[in-house]
């Protein structure tokens, strides 16, 4: 992994100046579709459908609510990153057609 890459984001909702929903659609229009492609998982003390829908609808992988439980969140972190993975083999398969 190169600096300033990572594998995945755990995005807090609740934060100044700019929300984590806002945050998320910032990443997801970045010009490097590397970064543009990170998981992120947002984490919020809102655990109601709607706060997940909306984390969903602005581009987010995953969602935990708070206050967290290390084990949710392990099982969250490992399904996001194995969705993620199987997306990638299959773009690399489909690339290799």
């Amino acid at each position: 992994m190169s600096p300033g890459t990572y594998d995945l984001i755990l995005m807090d909702i609740q934060m100044p100046n700019m929300d984590g929903y806002q945050a998320a659609q910032r990443i997801r229009h970045l010009n490097d579709k590397t970064r543009a492609e990170i998981p992120i998982i947002a984490m919020t003390a809102n655990a109601f459908a709607e706060d997940r829908k909306r984390a969903f609808d602005a581009g987010m992988n995953g969602h935990i609510a708070k206050p967290i439980d290390i084990e949710k969140l392990g099982a969250v972190i490992l399904s996001v990153l194995k969705k993620q993975e199987s997306l990638q083999t299959g773009k690399n398969n489909s690339m290799s057609k």
